[in-house]
This record gives structure tokens, C-alpha cells and sequence, in this order.
């Protein structure tokens, strides 16, 4: 166990959904935050109340889609706020991906921020990190990454690579002292899931998908998959053969 208390940490994807819920819950646990996204005015809203409630904040605009500016920003919250003890890369979007209008330019888009996004935010901190033989990373992914959904090619591709990177880096990580957990939600009330136009099974609010989160945090968990009916219907999934998987998420697809 650890805590989160006076613990630095730098939040990516802090300014909606997911991300703003963590932002609470850190502070309201007693985190030293640095939010970033590319939306100041939200970091400054969502900072205005935290610091209300006592929490110490550092507003860092940044999109990490630029490894400069990423580097630039690890570098500003280091400076201001001291050591980052742990990283949240948690800056993603979602867009369904339709064959009848297949845009590749579109899907590499999403795989540049979901996946190169998390690669630029940690490589703004390991090198930090392993000279001081210290530190925490957590990469939010997705249950989309486990296997293929309907309409999810593009980003369950990006989810899936983010997934198999973390797990690699794990192994080599560990040697210095680094720990690794991967956050795996199912369907969590965000702006983003607002958009969907299909019923979504074990549907979450946010603020409870960041104490799951922070709990799994403390707990330093490999992986922090949830809900947790859904995440074993998930990875039993994966243990399907294909000409039986397909038949079933058709059939529950054409239900929603």
C-alpha cells in the first residue's frame, strides 16, 4: 500500500470526463496535482475548485501530441511542484469506425493521441525516473483493447497497443525500481460516451471510476480493470475460439 497524500502527480486528459473525476478524487485524497490538457480554461476551473478545498494545484496546459512541449511541461511541474512521483498518461479520445467511411488519416490521428500521447508523456518522465531509481506510471487504456468490437477498430487498436507496450515495459522498468499499472474501464459516464448511440452495459459514473482508480493506485495493482462483472466477461472473452466469440457480440450488438 501506499498513499496519495503529498504524493506529485502529473494528470494528462485532466480537463473532462475521466480525467476531471481523477483530478478530484487525487485532491480530495491530499495529491499534489498538475492537470494538463490542451483546454486551459477547464485546468483553470477545475483548479479554481480544487484549491477552494485546500488541494495544491499547478494549471499545465500541454497537448502531447508535441514530445517538445511534453517534455517542456514534465520539466515546469518538476521546477514547481518538486519530483513527479507518479504520471497519469491519461489524455485519449474515441471515434467509431465506420467502413462505409474509412478515413485512415482519421485512425492514425487516434492512434497518434491515444497511443503516441502516452509513449510522449512517459518518456518525459523515465529518464528521471530511473536516475533516481523511483517513481510510478499509469496508463489508462481500455477493455476495448482486450479484443475487437464492432465499430471500435480504431480505437480498440490504439487501446490495445497502448496495453501491449505497458505490460512489456514493465518487465524492464521494474529493474529500476519503477512500477507500472494499466487502467482498463468499461463504460464510464463521460462526455465522450454521452455521444454513443447504443445502450452500454455496466455503465459507471465517473467519480466512481476515479476511486477505483485512485484505490487501485494505492494499491499499486498491475491492472485496474472495471467494473468488475464486465472486466471477467471480457477476459473470458479472450479465451474464446473466433467461430464462437463472433456469433455471441453480433447477437449482443444487434440487442443495443
Amino acid at each position: 500500500m501506499i498513499s496519495l497524500k503529498d504524493k506529485v502527480i502529473w494528470l494528462t486528459g485532466a480537463s473532462s470526463g475521466i480525467g476531471e473525476a481523477l483530478a478530484f478524487e487525487l485532491g480530495r485524497r491530499g495529491a499534489i496535482l498538475a492537470l494538463s490538457a490542451r483546454n486551459r480554461e477547464a485546468l483553470e476551473r477545475i483548479s479554481s475548485d480544487l484549491t477552494k478545498s485546500g488541494a495544491r494545484v499547478l494549471v499545465a496546459p500541454c497537448d502531447v501530441l508535441d514530445i517538445e512541449q511534453t517534455k517542456a511541461t514534465a520539466n515546469l511541474v518538476t521546477k514547481t511542484l518538486g519530483t513527479i512521483d507518479i504520471v497519469i498518461a491519461n489524455a485519449g479520445t474515441h471515434i467509431f469506425s465506420v467502413p462505409e467511411k474509412f478515413d485512415s488519416a482519421e485512425y492514425l490521428g487516434l492512434m497518434q493521441l491515444n497511443y503516441g500521447g502516452l509513449l510522449h508523456t512517459i518518456e518525459s518522465v523515465v529518464p528521471a525516473m530511473i536516475a533516481r531509481r523511483g517513481g510510478y506510471i499509469v496508463g489508462v487504456a481500455s477493455m476495448a483493447g482486450y479484443r475487437a468490437l464492432p465499430r471500435a477498430a480504431a480505437y480498440g487498436a490504439s487501446k490495445a497497443a497502448a496495453i501491449h507496450f505497458l505490460e512489456s515495459l514493465r518487465f524492464h522498468l521494474a529493474e529500476h525500481g519503477i512500477a507500472v499499472s494499466i487502467v482498463n474501464p468499461g463504460f464510464v459516464k463521460t462526455p465522450l460516451t454521452d455521444k454513443n448511440d447504443f445502450r452500454m452495459p455496466f455503465l459507471i459514473d465517473a467519480r466512481e471510476a476515479a476511486a477505483t482508480i485512485c484505490d487501485g493506485m494505492e494499491r499499486q495493482k498491475l491492472e485496474i480493470a472495471f467494473p468488475s462483472v464486465f472486466k471477467w466477461i471480457m477476459k473470458i472473452s479472450q479465451l474464446l475460439p473466433d467461430f464462437i466469440y463472433r456469433p455471441i457480440v453480433r447477437s449482443i450488438w444487434k440487442s443495443m
